[in-house]
Parts: structure tokens; sequence; C-alpha cells
């Protein structure tokens, strides 16, 4: 197993010393070296590692601050001259802590410990079994009329806003669904690749559609209009799940 790793060390002297030790270690790889806890910070932001050898004693940034600021996933050496940190460093959950001149035994040994962490992690990892994946909803419940209606999915041609209510309106169905809810509250649980919407007060279900006629969609005697400010996401959605000739 290899880890990427990264040096901070406001010494420039400490930095390369610690590189050196990369370089002897078969399983780790230095992907960069800092010299402040702000540059690092900038830089493994973007591009974290699996381990950081850090300084503890930094201007700006310190080496203890920076460490809580890092991705969960990124593990901690600190190194520093001075013991009195060594409680607070393992406070922060870190794999080790190097005092001060730091030899390379020492150096190895706490880089084992990271991989043995690492490893011990991934195994764990494959043991669990996978979960599940929940299926997708295929209905939702709306309360009308002093009662919680079961709407299949399915059934929905489209959906009206009439300021706090929405008017749902059903396949093989006379009379909509009144529901005391928000069109907008509605549009952002339902699932967005079968509905969309198609103007401030409507949200269709385009696999329904069978006719649009001069930006308009017809629905037996209805006709839905199609506004500028959604016209161009709606054909994106037809074109992406259509074929249109």
């Amino acid at each position: 197993m290899k880890l990427t790793c990264a040096i901070i060390d406001d010494e420039p002297l400490a930095v390369e010393l610690m590189k050196g030790y990369v370089e002897k270690t078969p399983f780790l790889t230095l992907t960069g070296s800092f010299n402040s806890g702000t540059a690092a910070f900038e830089a493994l932001r973007d591009r974290p590692v699996d381990l950081l050898f850090c300084d503890i004693q930094m201007p700006e940034l310190n080496g203890m601050e920076l460490s809580r600021m890092l991705p969960p996933a990124t593990r901690v050496i600190f190194t520093t001259a001075f013991s009195r940190y060594a409680v607070e460093g393992f406070r922060v959950n870190a794999v080790d802590y190097l005092l001060k001149p730091i030899s390379y035994d020492d150096f190895l040994e706490a880089a084992n410990k990271a991989l043995t962490w690492f490893e011990l992690n991934e195994r764990a990892g494959t043991a669990q079994p996978e979960h599940p994946e929940v299926p997708a909803p295929q209905s939702l419940f709306v309360r009308s009329e002093y009662r919680l209606q079961q709407i299949d999915f399915d059934r929905i041609l489209y959906i009206e806003g009439l300021k706090d209510y929405v008017k749902i309106h059903l396949d093989s169905e006379p009379h909509p669904v009144l529901s005391l809810v928000s069109l907008k509250s509605l549009e952002e649980e339902l699932p967005a690749d079968r509905f969309i919407r198609v103007h401030r007060s409507y949200i269709v279900q385009p696999s329904k559609i069978r006719t649009i006629e001069r930006n308009r969609i017809v629905f037996g005697k209805e006709y839905i209009p199609i506004s500028e400010n959604y016209r161009q996401a709606f054909y994106d959605f037809l074109s992406a799940h259509s074929l249109i000739f």
C-alpha cells in the first residue's frame, strides 16, 4: 500500500531532512512541501494527502489549527521541538508525535503506525457488506380534505400552483387533487428526472406529454404555457430523454 504525504515546517533545513526520510521510505510518496500552514492549507484543500508531517509552532497558522481544518481522511504526524504539545497533539487524533531532532528510526516507526492505520481501515471497509440501494420513491402522500392521500407518480399529468395550494391533475381523473402545499416545496421533493417546471405556476411530467403546440403543452382540453424563463431547460430535458426530429 502506498501513502501520499506532505511536509510542513517553517525551517527549511527541517523540511529537507524530512524529504530525505520520505525518499528512503518505500511506501511513502511525497506530493508537496510547505514552509507555512497557510500555504499548505490552500494546496491541501484542493489536493488532500493521506499523511501529513506537520510542525506545530508556526507563524500565522500553527499545526494544531491547521489539523482541525483538514479533511478527516488526512492523518497527521506532528513534529516539534517542544514536548509540551504531545497531549494536545493526541487530542486532535494525531497518528504520532515526533520530538526534534528526529532520527530516521523514529520517523519510520511513526510512518509505519500510519500505514497500519490505513491498512486496517481499508480492510474494515472491504469487509463490510454492501448496503442495498434504497429504491427511489414511486409515489407521494399529500394532505387533502383532512386525510393523507397517496398518489403514484405514474398518474400525474401536471401540477398547478395556486398561491399556498396546488392542484394535482391526474391521468383519467376528472377532478384534480387539491392540497395545502406550495408549488416550490413540492418541486423540491419531486424526482428531477421525471418532473420539470415549465412556468411559475406549472410543473409537468414530460413522459405524459402527447402534444406541444406553439410553446403550449396540450393535455386534453387544457393548454399549459411554457414560459420563456423555463423554455430552454424544458427543451433540453426533452432532448436528453427523447428523440426529437
